[in-house]
């Protein structure tokens, strides 16, 4: 079966059955009420690393309740302004105020996802060379499959 490009704002109105972290902090399943899965990952390739940096809130809160708040942030909007700030005047410096050397690229993104029952925020932390996507993947992928 080929997976369908999503957004993480389909998700608003829907009903969650549940919600699955893989253990290596990679993906996540997304199962609704009606049966549709959604599960939200990165497709990893050479010289890049994106994965689950930590989950704000508690999963278990999206459950059985509609989904009220659906929606991204990322720093792309942001990246110049933060590297002006982080790296210093230098452009071609790529180590901080701290002296700590930071891959040439890197992407944060959040997830902030809320039903009457409680608030959770995903953030996923993504590095590269410059070269790679670090873009967290977010698809449609069947009804009821066994992940």
């Amino acid at each position: 079966m080929v997976n369908v490009m999503a957004k993480i704002e389909d998700l608003k109105g829907k009903i969650l059955s549940g919600v699955l972290k893989d253990d290596d902090n990679q993906e996540l399943i997304f199962t609704c009420e009606d049966g549709t899965q959604y599960k939200m990952y990165h497709q990893q390739d050479c010289c890049e690393y994106v994965s689950i940096e930590d989950i704000n809130g508690d999963l278990d809160d999206l459950v059985g309740s509609p989904i009220l708040l659906a929606e991204e942030v990322s720093n792309e909007q942001f990246e110049k302004e933060y590297e002006e700030s982080f790296y210093g005047d230098d452009e071609y410096d790529k180590k901080n105020k701290d002296g700590q050397s930071y891959p040439e690229s890197h992407t944060w993104t959040f997830y902030k996802l809320a039903t009457i029952k409680g608030y959770v925020d995903i953030r996923w932390f993504g590095q590269s060379n410059g070269y790679y996507s670090e873009r967290v993947d977010f698809v449609i992928v069947g009804s009821d499959q066994d992940y």
